[in-house]
């Protein structure tokens, strides 16, 4: 079993934020990191639901702000949907992601379990 480390980090490199998750495979694709961190990231949120929310990509309803998205209320977010809108922004250069020192270009070939995530 493997760590995975998400770092976000502005497009100069200055770090915004670093996480890890423990306990999984050693491999694993884009779109399987993608839904990782998503999954995590709702998972948060929901254990105590407010009216801002920080994560990877913005959820329906949700205004962006300059630290996060604000939510017309407080409620849970349904983290699949979170997934599908994340894996829309990846293909869409919404963000990318780095995998040790080069770049993935695809979802679903099989790759590292460390990932940086930089908004474009």
């Amino acid at each position: 079993m493997a760590t995975v480390t998400f770092r976000d980090e502005t497009a100069t490199g200055r770090a915004l934020a670093e996480w890890q998750v423990a306990g999984q495979p050693a491999r694993m694709t884009v779109r399987e990191l993608i839904r990782l961190r998503v999954r995590e990231e709702v998972t948060r949120h929901n254990a105590s639901p407010r009216d801002r929310f920080h994560g990877l990509v913005r959820p329906d309803d949700a205004e962006t702000e300059p630290n996060g998205y604000r939510l017309r209320e407080p409620r849970p977010i349904h983290w699949r949907r979170q997934a599908e809108i994340a894996e829309q922004a990846f293909l869409a250069n919404g963000f990318f992601v780095l995998l040790g020192d080069h770049q993935a270009e695809d979802l679903d070939p099989a790759s590292t379990t460390t990932a940086t995530m930089l908004p474009t």
